[in-house]
């Protein structure tokens, strides 16, 4: 997979991976696309010459607070038409329903906790629209949260790369911790609302016996 995405950053260039950076921020069907670990190889590759890294950094990070922008004015144009639609095969609405309720539970905060979680940080400032959260509410979060992800990914990458010998040999399991870390919180969100559910059916089940 790694060097998939090797050979992806560098045939793209950074042009390519600010495209991807923005559609998996704020497009509702680029929630497949390989946000943490992109950044994080782009990273590694400017430690070794192949991309500017701090052209990386700034274009990194306005594609992807435009990218959230966009998936809030989406959101907040269509509003409740997003949620009643059917699934298709560029979107599920699992993947949304999720996402409002990461944001019902988070508030405002949802749109920095989401940069950093799969399928939450595509759908997240389209339900913040959606929600109608305050504009400048969300383009403070958005700022926040864009920078954290944006900037601090591919330096993770870029420090690794410089400071560990033959990095690229390692550079799978690394990309591996970071898919796993990077969904993890997911995860849990979901086992623990879903025990959570089960508490509760057991609760009614035994107050109607």
């Amino acid at each position: 997979m790694h060097f998939d995405l090797i050979t992806l950053i560098k045939t793209v260039g950074l042009l390519g991976v600010w495209g991807i950076v923005f559609a998996e921020s704020g497009l509702f069907f680029g929630f497949f696309l390989p946000g943490d670990s992109l950044l994080f190889t782009a990273g590694f590759l400017a430690s070794q010459g192949f991309l500017n890294f701090w052209g990386l950094l700034a274009g990194s990070f306005v594609a992807a607070v435009i990218g959230d922008n966009v998936g809030y004015t989406f959101g907040h144009k269509v509003g409740p038409k997003i949620f009643s639609g059917p699934d298709s095969k560029f979107f599920k609405k699992d993947h949304l329903d999720k996402a409002q309720a990461f944001y019902q539970k988070h508030g405002p905060q949802t749109i920095i906790l989401a940069r950093f979680m799969p399928f939450i940080r595509t759908f997240a400032p389209i339900v913040a629209g959606a929600a109608n959260m305050d504009y400048k509410t969300f383009v403070t979060y958005n700022l926040v949260g864009g920078a954290l992800w944006s900037l601090g990914i591919p330096t993770l990458g870029y420090l690794l790369g410089n400071l560990i010998p033959d990095v690229d040999k390692y550079l799978l399991p690394i990309i591996v911790i970071i898919v796993i870390a990077s969904i993890a919180p997911g995860v849990y969100h979901y086992l623990k609302q879903k025990v959570y559910l089960k508490d509760q059916q057991i609760l009614d089940s035994s107050r109607n016996n």
